[in-house]
């Protein structure tokens, strides 16, 4: 896949912190090109977790000092790092308040094609993401963990079943209560619903809400699902405090977060930044750019595009995006080269995210087909006048009718292409293919190319 890193130890960096709060890295700390960190080098990082979070063998800590450590993420600030950046204290607390037995799931499904972010944590530094995971756990009073990974990640899988057998032979009990599940390798598997129906024994395909899993999830127990590295977040928290935290970022988004720079650029690779960043510190933290660049996307394939002539001065941040309309998301920030075709690249990424469909809902099975095929004759020149109109109409359609939220950021990103590229695809429409349509892609999907039968297959389990 072009512009993807070769490997994950060769290309977790961490990007130039200003001068006023020189403190980075920290999730990225100690990381090696050797392979995972062992246990005795992660407690040799990070020290042990604190003696007051720490607590007797096989009996758990009482709630008030759970309560204590979702407080400390309460004032730390901490926002999820899958995307939707919802406050984690806040989802925390609706899970230990539910009744019943919780249980915490730590989401490493990452089916987005351009984030290696998730699956870089899980290889290199599981320590930190079980640690959190536990900490989690004890804080929402769940006695059980399921860390879900993609089926194709099979680095990230073997890392965190190493660490877990690493734990266990150093005596440390809570590598029973952690168990590795791996889930479906299609695009929608990873989505919260989704991933929940699938680990109770249904489909991996997203379930219409309410009960929202905090209330009712895996076999109906209340659920608690943290992204990968929210969790590891909270390991960092827990042993060095909320203003800790606070010391980076800004006071809307604080900390650090990782960022999966890929395209024309030196080194392509997974970095770690403070919210508030440039994007031009990031770009050169990966080498600069080997070419001109035509637009970034920010935050994935349900993100935005912003055009390389608005680039210059972009901060790193949902506070600072939100005027191009974009936000940071899954951590993505993907570079297209001048050399590119936006409307071919753009056809082929919707066709795929069509095809990453669960075929159970309307507008995922016909509005983004039709948004998909709409696309395709623009590119071939065959669209007419009224191409991009039916686009907005079917954009219209789709939208805030689904079971999750992948219609909508279809239809988001295909409006924001042909926003950001419209002399493009204007000069498409009237022409038909250009030159830069034969190139080789840039934008990156997965190898191995999932048919929608094949999808049915896994999204059913047997």
């Amino acid at each position: 896949m072009s512009g993807s890193p070769a490997t994950l130890a060769e290309t977790a960096m961490t990007a130039p912190a200003d001068e006023r709060a020189p403190s980075l890295p920290r999730l990225l700390a100690g990381i090696t090109e050797q392979g995972a960190m062992t246990l005795p080098e992660h407690l040799a990082t990070h020290g042990p977790l604190p003696a007051r979070l720490q607590r007797p063998r096989n009996r758990w800590r009482p709630r008030e000092q759970a309560g204590a450590l979702i407080e400390e993420i309460n004032r730390a600030g901490l926002l999820g790092r899958g995307g939707a950046a919802f406050p984690t204290a806040k989802k925390m607390r609706a899970v230990a308040g539910a009744r019943g037995r919780a249980i915490v799931v730590a989401n490493g499904a990452e089916g987005e094609p351009a984030s290696l972010k998730d699956h870089t944590l899980m290889e290199m530094l599981p320590h930190l993401v079980i640690d959190g995971a536990v900490l989690a756990a004890e804080a929402v009073g769940a006695d059980e963990v399921i860390l879900a990974t993609c089926e194709f990640a099979g680095h990230s899988a073997d890392g965190v079943a190493l660490a877990l057998q690493e734990r266990a032979a150093a005596g440390l009990d809570d590598a029973s209560k952690v168990h590795v599940v791996s889930v479906p390798g299609h695009y929608v598997a990873g989505q919260e619903s989704a991933l929940v129906n699938y680990l109770s024994g249904g489909p991996a395909k997203p379930l219409f809400t309410p009960p929202m899993p905090f209330e009712q999830g895996v076999r109906r127990r209340p659920t608690l699902v943290n992204n990968i590295e929210t969790l590891a977040h909270v390991a960092l928290i827990a042993r060095h405090g909320p203003g800790w935290f606070r010391q980076l970022g800004l006071p809307s988004q604080p900390g650090s977060a990782l960022i999966t720079l890929s395209g024309p650029v030196a080194h392509p690779g997974v970095y770690e930044i403070e919210h508030g960043a440039s994007l031009a510190s990031v770009i050169e933290a990966g080498g600069g750019t080997t070419t001109r660049v035509r637009g970034a996307l920010m935050g994935g394939y349900g993100g935005t595009w912003i055009g390389g002539e608005l680039l210059r001065g972009v901060a790193l941040s949902n506070e600072h995006l939100a005027p191009h309309g974009a936000s940071l998301g899954a951590g993505v920030v993907l570079l297209l080269s001048e050399q590119a075709c936006p409307v071919a690249e753009s056809a082929r990424l919707a066709r795929w995210l069509a095809d990453q469909s669960t075929r159970q809902c309307g507008p995922c099975v016909h509005g983004l087909d039709a948004l998909a095929t709409t696309l395709a004759e623009i590119a071939g020149g065959i669209g007419g006048a009224r191409a991009s109109q039916r686009i907005d109409e079917l954009a219209y359609l789709v939208t805030r009718r689904g079971a999750c939220a992948h219609p909508d950021g279809v239809a988001g990103l295909v409006l924001s292409s042909l926003e950001t590229f419209h002399a493009e695809f204007a000069d498409h429409a009237r022409n038909g293919p250009c030159e830069a349509c034969g190139r080789p892609n840039e934008l990156p999907l997965p190898r191995r190319p999932v048919s929608e039968e094949t999808i049915r297959r896994r999204a059913a389990r047997p």
